[in-house]
This record gives C-alpha cells, sequence and structure tokens, in this order.
C-alpha cells in the first residue's frame, strides 16, 4: 500500500480544535466542546468507559465546499457503509461553535481509532473526532502521528434541542 501523501494540518486544523458537536441521542441531545486541559466538566460520558464515540462525516470531501446535493449523497452512502458493519450511530452535526459553518455527522459507537480514521479517509476527510471518558482527540485521517489529544471536554444538554440537525428521522 503506498505512503499517504496528503495531510492537511494547515489554515483548517485550528477550526478542527475548536470545533464543537451536537449529537442526538434517543434521550436528549448535548453539545460536546472542546474544555479545559485535564478536565471534564458538564455532563457524564454518556456510555461505559470501554467504548470510544467517533464522529465521523462525508460532508466537503479534501476540504472543498461541494453542492448541498453532493454532501448529503455522499453522507447517506456513510451511513449506508456505517449500517452495512453493523455499528450503533446517532445523528451529529459538528461546526464552529457559533453556528456559521455545520457538518451533518454521524457518532458512531463500535470503531477502534484506525477503523474511525480509515473510515473518515474513505470519504475524502482530514479529521474525525474520538470522543472518551479521559479525553477529546482530534484523529488525523493520514495517519496516528498527527493525532491531536484535547485532554479536556465539556458536555451540555442541548436545550431547546439543536436546529443544526437534519429533519429526517435517524436510522
Amino acid at each position: 500500500m503506498p505512503a499517504v501523501s496528503h495531510f492537511a494540518k494547515t489554515a483548517q486544523w485550528p477550526h478542527y480544535l475548536r470545533a464543537v458537536v451536537d449529537i442526538a441521542f434517543p434521550a436528549h441531545s448535548i453539545r460536546v466542546a472542546p474544555g479545559l486541559p485535564g478536565g471534564v466538566s458538564g455532563l457524564p460520558y454518556p456510555l461505559d468507559s470501554t467504548h470510544t464515540i467517533h464522529i465521523v462525516t462525508a460532508f466537503n470531501p479534501c476540504g472543498r465546499d461541494a453542492t448541498a446535493g453532493a454532501n448529503l449523497r455522499a453522507q447517506h452512502q456513510l451511513l449506508h457503509s456505517i449500517g452495512l458493519r453493523g455499528l450503533q450511530w446517532w445523528p451529529a452535526v459538528g461546526g464552529d461553535p457559533v453556528g456559521t459553518h455545520a457538518e451533518i455527522s454521524a457518532a458512531v459507537v463500535g470503531m477502534d481509532d484506525a477503523q474511525a480514521r480509515a473510515l473518515g479517509r474513505r470519504f475524502g476527510q482530514d479529521a474525525v473526532f474520538a470522543w472518551s471518558p479521559a479525553s477529546w482527540r482530534l484523529l488525523a485521517c493520514a495517519d496516528a502521528a498527527h493525532d491531536t489529544v484535547i485532554a479536556g471536554w465539556h458536555a451540555a444538554l442541548l436545550t431547546p434541542p439543536s436546529h443544526r440537525f437534519p429533519r429526517s428521522p435517524a436510522a
């Protein structure tokens, strides 16, 4: 297999480091954001400590703005791929903290970091997020050498529920 030659730890990386993710769990929706280093605040982690939630999107592959139709088709293919693997997922939306940029995503449980990285790479992504009880991490899809650990995270209940979630029903 040829070495990965693309890595975009350039202008976009600082935006990824500040990104927030809204996740629609069945009982409630929450927002996860980078927190203070070494600190976890707000709501407790929603799963047991052995599971990591990976946030993956198919929007805007290769860091280029795609049309709404192309993004939705790619996201549908991503969800189909997740479904074929029998993985549990919840609707999610990632973007900047003030809401000027948002991308429909999936919060997936049942993958390890390498599988999440490969899935993101398959859909042309620079990075995926990995949320665990101990950290909020930005995983570079190109390779693990460029991962960024943000030790702390903050989770808060979204009330009212996020307007950023798509109106289509969850799978």
